[in-house]
This record gives C-alpha cells, sequence and structure tokens, in this order.
C-alpha cells in the first residue's frame, strides 16, 4: 500500500519490481487487497491490455494511522542507534538482501 500512496497508480508488474516479488505473489497479493476493498484495478488508459492497481478511499483512510505504526516501529528497532550507525545498519543489510537475492537465484 505505501508503494501506491507514495508513487500513485501501478502496473501489477511494476509493483512486483519495486517490492522484489513474483508476479503470482503479486497477483495473490492484489487480489487480497481488492476483495478487502483497499485497491481497485482498472484498465490502463495508455494500454487496454495492462492492467493498473489504484488505492481506494478505504485505503487512504488508513494512511496516517499505518504510517504512524511504521515510524513507531522504526523508532523502537533502531530509536538507540545513532544516525551513522542506522545508515550503516541499512548497508549491511542491504548487502545480506542483495546476496541473499543471488544466492537463490542461482539455486532456484
Amino acid at each position: 500500500m505505501m508503494q501506491l500512496w507514495e508513487r500513485g497508480p501501478q502496473r501489477p508488474t511494476d509493483l512486483a519490481r519495486l517490492l522484489g516479488s513474483d508476479a503470482a505473489t503479486m497477483t495473490r497479493t492484489i487480489q487480497r487487497l481488492e476483495k478487502a476493498g483497499f485497491v481497485r484495478r482498472l484498465s490502463s488508459p495508455i494500454d487496454k491490455r495492462a492492467t493498473i492497481v489504484e488505492p481506494t478511499a478505504a485505503s487512504n483512510a488508513l494512511r496516517q494511522e499505518v504510517e504512524r505504526v511504521w515510524l513507531d516501529l522504526e523508532s523502537s528497532v533502531a530509536g538507540g542507534l545513532t544516525p551513522d550507525q542506522q545508515t550503516e545498519a541499512i548497508e549491511v543489510l542491504s548487502r545480506i538482501e542483495d546476496s541473499l537475492a543471488r544466492a537463490t537465484t542461482h539455486t532456484g
């Protein structure tokens, strides 16, 4: 939802790429969000074969609460770190994520 709120309506393939997901997982996620009333799928005005996913008023109503919870989580996890330590932790975790992604690509 945060990607849709921040970047606006997206194609499912673009969302999958942004989130490092596969197409099947993204399709199931979008279906669940649509069933819950948080997103809607529309035909692309540019390419009628493509689908665009956009947030609904129901999800927009939750945005401030979700962002507040996210900030609380960040604070509880990294609140005791200095800004330099936070930057270093993010860099290390990004390298670990990249390594895991490469490992799963080579083994799968």
